[in-house]
């Protein structure tokens, strides 16, 4: 082949070592492209450089907010495109919308969004007024991107049908996990039997987890439900035997009490090194996050441990709400 495909791998914030669901999502994504092709990512100074990873990986971007605007990385990464011979850019999220079209246009590069939802319509549900704003500038990036990559069906139809993409340039490319099978029965008893000594609970008890960072406010609001709504509910049922617990960095200090929560059933693990130990372990997995957008990947991966999963999510766009159970 005369040009073969090499991609430039663009990741303006930390995703290495993976910890939660979005920076999965790039890891995985990226881990398993470089297989396929020659990939080379640039990314901020704070991701590890990882061998495993199987490419390489450049921490050339500043970890402060400025690193979105700073102009002066239209000639690195001109340079990098040029030296390394690249042939298609990848950008995660909008956000570096105007430097991935700059490039495009003066590097002769293709250009492919990989979006993870639709950032507006996310901003929108938190309350942010300035949501509209971002949605134009995101309807101008995907607009002027050569292919589209977007999380779920329902994503790529709304900016399909509100964008006005062309159906040609948008696929879909699912959040995934690496584990080929489900675990076992000997491995959830092994997990639960760790996870009741780690947190000094019966092995009778039902577990129910639910995990995600808490400096997020869809998840602190997901919390607050937990909280007030449903724990008050399960502690009125007789019979039923059962602890909470909730996965997660980032607590606010105004949280501190929760960890004194055990005698109402709820157990704060805080972060943990190893949430599959929890998926394989627990009972069921609820998740009454109802703002922000995409898809939630701790349900994907909830689902892939074959874990029950009572999941509620509102009206947005062209999804009705629905209960998964």
């Amino acid at each position: 082949m005369d040009n073969p495909v090499k991609i430039l791998s663009l990741v303006p914030y930390k995703f290495l070592p993976p910890d939660m669901g979005g920076q999965k999502g790039i890891a995985f994504f990226n881990r398993y492209l470089s297989r396929h092709t020659n990939l080379l990512c640039v990314t901020i100074k704070d991701n590890s450089q990882s061998a495993t990873e199987g490419y390489t990986i450049k921490n050339i971007l500043s970890n402060g907010s400025s690193r979105y605007f700073n102009p002066f990385y239209f000639f690195t990464l001109s340079n990098i495109i040029k030296e390394e011979k690249i042939t298609h850019l990848i950008i995660e999220h909008p956000y570096y919308g105007w430097l991935g079209v700059l490039l495009k246009w003066f590097c002769k590069v293709k250009l492919i969004v990989h979006s993870h939802n639709i950032e507006a319509l996310r901003f929108k549900s938190m309350g942010k007024w300035w949501w509209g704003v971002l949605w134009h500038y995101e309807k101008f990036t995907h607009q002027r991107a050569n292919y589209n990559f977007f999380i779920q069906n329902n994503d790529k139809e709304y900016a399909i049908t509100n964008f006005k993409l062309l159906p040609g340039s948008c696929t879909t490319i699912t959040y995934g996990f690496e584990h080929n099978e489900v675990p076992s029965a000997d491995q959830k008893h092994i997990a639960r039997q760790l996870i009741c000594k780690t947190h000094a609970i019966r092995e009778t008890d039902r577990l129910l987890l639910f995990n995600g960072t808490l400096g997020y406010k869809p998840n602190l609001d997901a919390l607050n439900t937990i909280l007030d709504k449903i724990n008050p509910v399960l502690l009125s049922a007789t019979g039923f035997t059962y602890k909470i617990i909730i996965c997660g960095n980032k607590l606010p200090t105004s949280y501190s009490g929760l960890i004194d929560f055990k005698e109402k059933n709820i157990v704060y693990a805080g972060f943990v090194d190893d949430i599959n130990l929890y998926f394989k372990g627990c009972d069921i997995f609820i998740n009454p996050v109802i703002d922000g957008g995409g898809i939630k990947t701790k349900l994907v991966e909830a689902l892939g441990y074959d874990l029950s999963v009572d999941q509620y999510k509102k009206r947005r766009h062209r999804n009705s709400g629905r209960n998964y159970r």
